[in-house]
């Protein structure tokens, strides 16, 4: 390269790569001070910035995609794992994935699957008890139903080939009658009894025990007039559970003890101890033996006594008494007859 006149450098031009620079000296000269770079180590230094910047970057798409795959797989791991539990679901009705690890959705998921299974379970295990009584509802009804409804078709058959005298067709047919109420109160006895078996804590409700205690009370005076009925309630009582169940106790109490105790009184009481509801009911009947007051609280076991009956109104008490978490048992009564004491607990 070769400097002219003027300072600038000179040489082969497509070689260089020149700048020129004015530039002020003493007393308001001017200079042209040129800057020259040889393309070719510029283009070196550009190509290796180049690579450099290539380099650098599928390194960092490398390690972007690693950590997105690591990432990503911890973040899915939980929900594979959830999804083979799930396809491993057998009777057991459970999930065997902890509720913890993984993300707190994932942990959240687990959880709320593993109360719904435990929801399934249980109305399955509900299911299974209510077929069981269905079964053995069925075999016993059809064992108890069967000598009534022979001895019906026995008295229809005497007043369609005979030619019974008028007292004693009329007595026949009060039979008949008798029988057919028999046979109508067992299965609406059993009706009560499959639809309690069939009940859930969904079903439960507020109720006013001691209302609902008066309107059984009023009702039982005007069906038993010549029985003394009362209710010694002194406090309002509110329970949770099922009024159609709770009315089902008393009446039956009142039935038992007009029906087969022969009671001319009996006296309701219920009140609050601790955290439950005691049920009374007093008579002043024949009572019950001792070796009988737990027998009679089984399907179709009827007491000493002749009367008619199905043989199914304790159970449904001992049942409802149960529905509502609680307990019943028969005592003697202050009053000479028999005390039924129901404990509730709603």
């Amino acid at each position: 390269m070769s400097t002219d006149r003027d300072g600038v450098g000179s040489g082969p031009a497509e070689t260089f790569l020149t700048w020129p620079v004015p530039a002020e000296v003493g007393h308001g000269d001017t200079v042209v001070v040129a800057a020259a770079v040889p393309k070719e180590a510029l283009a070196d230094t550009v190509a290796a910035q180049r690579m450099r910047i290539v380099v650098v970057g599928a390194g960092a798409i490398v390690a972007a995609a690693a950590l997105g795959w690591f990432f990503a797989h911890r973040a899915v791991l939980p929900l594979r794992r959830l999804t083979t539990a799930t396809k491993g679901v057998g009777t057991r009705l459970s999930l065997d994935v902890p509720a913890t690890g993984g993300t707190t959705e994932t942990a959240e998921l687990t959880a709320a699957m593993n109360r719904m299974l435990d929801r399934i379970a249980a109305e399955r295990r509900h299911t299974a008890d209510a077929l069981a009584a269905a079964r053995d509802f069925a075999a016993t009804s059809a064992h108890e139903l069967r000598t009534p409804l022979t001895a019906m078709r026995t008295d229809l058959q005497v007043l369609r080939t005979m030619d019974v005298p008028e007292p004693e067709r009329l007595d026949i047919l009060d039979d008949v009658l008798s029988t057919q109420q028999s046979v109508e109160d067992t299965l609406g006895a059993l009706e009560r009894l499959a639809l309690g078996e069939l009940t859930t804590h969904d079903d439960f409700a507020e109720v006013d025990l001691d209302e609902l205690i008066d309107q059984v009370v009023a009702d039982a005076c005007r069906n038993h007039p010549e029985v003394t009925i009362v209710s010694t309630v002194t406090e309002p009582l509110r329970i949770r559970g099922l009024a159609a169940g709770l009315r089902s106790i008393v009446e039956n109490a009142v039935t038992n003890s007009v029906r087969h105790g022969g009671a001319t009184l009996v006296d309701i009481d219920a009140r609050e101890i601790d955290d439950a509801v005691e049920l009374t009911v007093d008579d002043d009947g024949c009572g019950v033996p001792p070796e009988d007051r737990e027998r009679v609280f089984e399907r179709f076991t009827r007491g000493a006594t002749a009367a008619a009956g199905s043989g199914l109104g304790l159970a449904l008490v001992a049942q409802q008494a149960r529905l509502h978490g609680g307990t019943v048992c028969l005592e003697e009564s202050p009053r000479g007859g028999a005390r039924l004491r129901v404990t509730l607990r709603g």
